[in-house]
């Protein structure tokens, strides 16, 4: 008995080509800012534990857009810091993501499918 006609063998290396449409982004604090002004969705928010950090994401093209109409989620931390992962498809933003992240030294990386 052997493998079926054309079955890879045990131990044996496929030659595979991979390309993947997700990606990671990442924002320090400071000005409200376009982290991608196209369609995204986020699968995973990681955020440097920083006292009194917000980190607010908006649907928007533009940091002129970003508004409580559009407002897609706000999170609340502290020191111990911020890991989010989103399941399913993720959170859905049709025209771009739009950051803001208060708090003093913070830093936040989103994990993003759509690039």
């Amino acid at each position: 008995l052997g493998a079926p006609s054309g079955a890879p063998l045990i131990g044996e290396k496929m030659a595979t080509s991979y390309s993947s449409d997700q990606t990671t982004l990442q924002k320090d604090t400071g000005a409200i800012s376009v982290l991608r002004a196209a369609r995204t969705r986020i699968t995973s928010i990681q955020g440097k534990g920083i006292a009194g950090s917000v980190l607010t994401l908006h649907d928007s093209a533009t940091t002129g857009g970003a508004g409580a109409g559009n407002l897609k989620a706000t999170y609340k931390y502290g020191t111990e810091g911020l890991e989010v992962y989103v399941p399913g498809s993720g959170i859905l933003f049709k025209d771009g993501i739009v950051f803001n992240l208060a708090g003093a030294s913070g830093s936040v990386t989103v994990t993003i499918t759509g690039a």
